[in-house]
């Protein structure tokens, strides 16, 4: 059974976990090439990503959303989470072909919780002890200029800073093949 809960980002060019895509750093490098040419592309972004352990179906948005689910079919639990970028995300672009990769540094916050209606505190650092490593890759339809599909998978890390809910949580988010899906809108190229 899959669940749907809507997450978001933050940051000056955050749409999609924190602005995955949306001041990307790429360096695009022609295979004859010597030297790379970096250049600095802003896409608007929206998608989801599916959380694994947890068995959820994420949306991407801004501002900072609140969502809900069943957790065991059972229990209601409400939860803000807020991804985080460290950091510009980097990537090349294959100039033969037009597909692009990326790699992005993500902290997930979570900044509000309740379950069966009853807050539970998590403190104002209740985050990822590490940040997420998340590698996406342009799909079929894909173009630099008018954007399209990437996607990817990514490890959640433990949280740490949540208070007596750390462990709890640890225990159902956490883990690997989580995956996003992201549809990027027109570049525009930043001077």
């Amino acid at each position: 059974m899959n669940r749907f809960v809507r997450l978001a980002g933050r940051g000056v060019a955050a749409t999609a976990i924190a602005g995955l895509l949306a001041l990307a750093t790429i360096a695009a490098t022609p295979a004859a090439a010597s030297a790379a040419t970096v250049i600095k592309v802003r896409y608007p972004v929206n998608g989801s990503t599916f959380i694994k352990a947890a068995n959820v179906t994420a949306s991407l948005n801004l501002p900072p959303a609140t969502g809900s689910f069943t957790e065991l079919g059972l229990i209601p639990v409400t939860a803000t989470v807020v991804f985080i970028q460290n950091g510009p995300t980097t990537g090349k672009v294959d100039l033969n072909t037009g597909a692009v990769t990326t790699s992005s540094s993500i902290t997930l916050q979570i900044t509000s919780l309740t379950v069966s209606g009853l807050p539970v505190p998590v403190g104002p650092a209740c985050e990822s002890a590490t940040p997420a490593s998340v590698a996406l890759a342009s799909q079929p339809g894909f173009s630099i200029v008018k954007g399209g599909p990437v996607s990817g998978t990514y490890t959640i890390p433990p949280f740490a800073g949540c208070g007596l809910i750390t462990p709890v949580l640890n225990l159902t988010i956490p883990g690997p093949g989580n995956t996003i899906s992201l549809t990027l809108g027109k570049a525009h190229v930043i001077p």
